[in-house]
Formats: C-alpha cells, structure tokens, sequence
C-alpha cells in the first residue's frame, strides 16, 4: 500500500529499463555486420504507463545502458524524457530531469531493481523495488512489488499508485470507453 498524501504528491515516476520495465535479459545478434540488441518488455507495463500519464504523471526513463529498443520503446509510449548513460550515472540524470520539470525529489517516484539505482532509491520520495530486486535494493525501497521485472512490476506500481491517489477506476474507465467509442464509430 502507498500513502494517500504520499501518493498525491508523486509528480513525476522514474523507471529503469533492465530488470524492470525488461527481465534483465539482453539478446545481442548480428544483423548484415551490425550490431543488434533486443530486449522484451511487457505490454502490460506499457499500458500502466500509459495509465500514469493519462493522470497528468511525467514518466522517465534512466538507465545505465544504451540501447536503440529503449528509444524506440520510450517513443511508442510517449515517455517525457529519456536518458541514457553508460556510466550509470543515474542521480545526476534523474536530478537535471526533475529541474527541467519544475520539481524536486521529494515528489518523484523511482523503480529500480539493483545496485546501479540504489543512489536515486536514496533520495527520491517514493523508492520502489521490483519483485526480483536485490537484497540491497528491496532495504531501501518504501514499496517493494510482488511482480518482477519484465513481468508486469510497472503495471503493478501504477495500479498501485492511482489507486492510492483515487485516480484508478476513472483513468480505466475513460480508456475503456473511448476504446467503446472508437470501435462504434468505425462499425
């Protein structure tokens, strides 16, 4: 469970990539002479992103590799702001993200699973951990998920935090009618 006035203070949600919105696995391949890397996420996940953004929530991304699936993935869902950083230098990132939105820490929220996110799970007001998260990980995190990464943990967290804001069923609501609507006006 999430706090009520925690959860409403939440304006922004910042996720990593491997070992949570992906189950950490990579596939690396050759394609022609080129390099390729393929990732899996689950659509679920992307809908509860979907889902936060609907309820006026600035979604992020920082990760500590860089990837073309995660642009792409990150333009699919109409992300606010990636970044990548090779180095994992994760809390500067998420830092000059939340004062390029006119916020502050304490009102953004951060999935993470292992070591590389442990700094931003510091500081950020709500740390949330993935089911699979390492020890390490799951001690610092507020909310620790039942799902693992890959595995609908995003979907989880945002049912979890609409829910705790009151926003849920208006936000599924709204998706399934216009759904309704949209096949009406084509049949």
């Amino acid at each position: 469970m999430i706090d009520t006035a925690l959860a409403k203070r939440i304006r922004l949600v910042g996720l990593d990539v491997d070992g949570v919105l992906t189950d950490g696995g990579i596939y690396l391949g050759d394609a022609g002479g080129s390099r390729v890397e393929l990732k899996r996420y689950d659509i679920q996940d992307g809908l509860g992103i979907k889902f936060l953004r609907d309820a006026g929530l600035k979604v992020v991304i920082v990760t500590g590799r860089v990837s073309d699936s995660v642009r792409h993935r990150a333009l699919e869902l109409e992300l606010d702001d990636v970044v990548q950083d090779s180095a994992a230098r994760k809390l500067p990132a998420l830092r000059e993200l939340i004062a390029r939105h006119g916020l502050s820490l304490d009102e953004a929220a951060f999935v993470g699973d292992d070591f590389p996110d442990a700094a931003v799970l510091r500081v950020v007001g709500l740390p949330v951990c993935v089911g699979n998260a390492v020890p390490e990980i799951r001690s610092l995190c507020k909310l620790r998920l039942e799902r693992h990464g890959g595995r609908g943990a995003v979907r989880e967290f945002a049912e979890l935090l609409l829910k705790a804001r009151g926003q849920w069923s208006e936000i599924t609501e709204r998706y399934v009618r216009e759904r309704s609507q949209l096949a009406e006006a084509s049949a």
